[in-house]
């Protein structure tokens, strides 16, 4: 199975799920600039529990009288297309974090390898 390495960025970006952007759901609203900017790819979570800056505690619809679950976006791509993506985080994240760190990618591909003669 072909692979390739590379060093990358990884942003995560931490909110609750009532965010919203343009009266869409934060996480759609990111995913849809990912895909316009042609990241390479982005992952929603939804979590179970937590908390940010207001000590205020999301909690997923298992528990009772909540339904306002943490929800974390993770992104990886190489560095120029993360800094493309950064100014419309600026703009769309009112409440949130988010976290960027350097990973190293081993990217595994179905796709057939070239005769290298």
């Amino acid at each position: 199975m072909p692979k390739e390495e590379f060093k990358a960025k990884m942003v995560r970006v931490h909110f609750s799920q009532k965010d919203q952007w343009n009266s869409k759901p934060l996480h759609e609203a990111i995913l849809s600039v990912c895909m316009d900017l042609g990241l390479a790819g982005a992952t929603v979570y939804q979590g179970i529990e937590g908390f940010g800056l207001s000590a205020h505690i999301h909690h997923s619809s298992i528990w009772p009288g909540s339904n306002d679950p943490p929800i974390m976006i993770s992104i990886i791509d190489r560095e120029e297309q993360i800094a493309r993506l950064l100014p419309h985080l600026d703009e769309m994240v009112s409440e949130g974090v988010v976290a960027i760190s350097d990973v190293e990618v081993v990217r595994y591909t179905n796709a057939p390898q070239a005769d290298s003669q």
